[in-house]
């Protein structure tokens, strides 16, 4: 009997004792400070190697993993499905999660200028070594080492995101856009019995021209005031990239002080019937639009007068009429530049390719862009958000009736706030004055400059000249 009041005395003890061992124990762990605990020792990012690196940083954000953006799903699936025939050609089997950009967007085929591949993650690669008829990478061990730690993280330290391999497969320094073959020449002429759509009975009409399949914003004439038969006389030049297929684009509006200027009419040329270097004039009756079934388009709307010329670019054997006379001998052996005649001399387009810069630095912010100053005409190149190594790859035109065989041409690497800022909002990051007179002999030139007012940065730039 003693016993067993013993037992159950000590099963309540047990039962007692345990939670209030267990809530004592938690109150000097939660009040007692630690007198051994160190501060930890941070180091920065930049101070470890890429070993390091790779070690604590494993796969790449989620939000680079798994976008909502630049995916091409038509491509996975092809991959989805090619994959599982690829380990049937070798014994050599790798699984990797590859991020496949295709960009910059051109509007040529195949509509991209480069691939850009990453790894998402360390790849896992897999594969037999025989020797003496037996796989030794069954050995045990031998096969995490070579295969898990030394390879895979070889190939990860190349292209884990965000090292990437670029493979080029348009030219980006043209941008994939199609070359120039010519000026035309447009001479807005005058427009004959235009509707009347002023209170007073008369209009105030001017002219916007442009080529099809051009971003360029619209020539305009100037607007004559009060006038249904208005004179311009006015000249225009248009740089064409494909005469067969390119038509001249040309609107006819009444200009109003205040509100949406409203549309007298329209008329299309294509530059298919030109015949080069001759001038025609049209006699165009205006329309409503190009749909043939509208109605509205029978309503007499006026007639516009234009004179078009197209002039082609003289091919490269034409600029010169031969190597000796480019550069003929003068007896001492040193060569004398060409004469200047119409071959050189005469009107042409002058085309600046800004490819990229490097090592452009601000003081306050690095949003570069690039701003091209010639004969007064200033145009500027698209901004590029917090880089030092901007790519522009954009093409800018100037037609000029005569060769720049005595002109600079400025360029400058400008930086500007992305938000608005009254201190420091735009800096200079460098400058170039190039003499163009080189481009003018040459037909073209492709250099990589210094920039002025800069510490480090170069610029990259394609300069062409081409006669009509």
């Amino acid at each position: 009997m003693m016993g067993l009041v013993g037992c159950l005395l000590g099963i309540i003890g047990f039962g007692i004792g345990v939670p209030i061992g267990l809530f004592i124990g938690f109150l000097l762990f939660i009040y007692k400070e630690p007198a051994d605990v160190k501060d930890p020792i941070i180091r920065p990012l930049h101070d470890l190697d890429t070993s390091s690196l790779l070690d604590i940083l494993p796969e790449i954000p989620s939000w680079m993993k798994h976008p909502d953006y630049d995916r091409i799903d038509w491509l996975n699936r092809f991959i989805s499905d090619m994959w599982p025939f690829l380990n049937k050609l070798l014994d050599v089997q790798i699984c990797a999660a590859p991020r496949i950009a295709l960009k910059p967007l051109v509007p040529t085929f195949p509509c991209f200028t480069r691939i850009s591949v990453s790894l998402m993650e360390k790849p896992q690669v897999d594969f037999g070594l025989r020797l003496l008829g037996a796989d030794i990478m069954a050995i045990p061990g031998l096969y995490q080492y070579i295969q898990q730690e030394m390879i895979s993280k070889q190939i990860a330290s190349f292209y884990l995101w965000p090292q990437t391999l670029e493979i080029p497969i348009l030219d980006g320094s043209v941008g994939a856009t199609k070359k120039p073959v010519g000026i035309l020449h447009v001479k807005v002429v005058r427009a004959l019995k235009l509707l009347k759509m002023d209170l007073l009975g008369s209009s105030d009409p001017y002219v916007k021209l442009s080529l099809s399949g051009e971003r360029l914003p619209a020539k305009k004439t100037s607007i004559k005031m009060r006038n249904l038969n208005p004179v311009w006389n006015e000249d225009f030049k248009l740089t064409v990239k494909d005469p067969q297929s390119q038509v001249l684009q040309l609107h006819v509006y009444d200009w109003e002080k205040v509100g949406t200027h409203d549309k007298l009419g329209m008329q299309v040329v294509p530059l298919r019937l030109l015949t080069p270097h001759e001038t025609q004039e049209f006699s165009l009756d205006l329309v409503k639009n190009t749909n043939p079934n509208d109605p509205q388009n029978k309503k007499p709307r006026g007639q516009l007068v234009v004179q078009m010329t197209f002039n082609p670019f003289k091919e490269d054997n034409e600029r010169f009429s031969g190597p000796l006379d480019r550069y003929a001998s003068n007896g001492s052996g040193v060569g004398r530049l060409p004469k200047h005649d119409g071959s050189i001399c005469g009107a042409g387009l002058l085309s600046v390719i800004l490819q990229r810069a490097e090592g452009v630095e601000g003081k306050y912010h690095n949003n570069p862009y690039a701003v091209i100053i010639f004969k007064g005409e200033k145009k500027k190149s698209k901004l590029v958000k917090r880089t030092r190594d901007p790519c522009w790859n954009e093409e800018f035109q100037f037609v000029l009736e005569e060769a720049p065989l005595k002109d600079m041409i400025h360029i400058e690497v400008m930086s500007k706030r992305r938000h608005f800022s009254l201190l420091r909002r735009k800096e200079s990051l460098g400058h170039v004055d190039i003499n163009l007179n080189d481009v003018v002999h040459n037909g073209r030139i492709n250099e990589k400059y210094d920039l002025m007012n800069s510490k480090y940065g170069v610029i990259c730039i394609e300069i062409r000249w081409e006669v009509t």
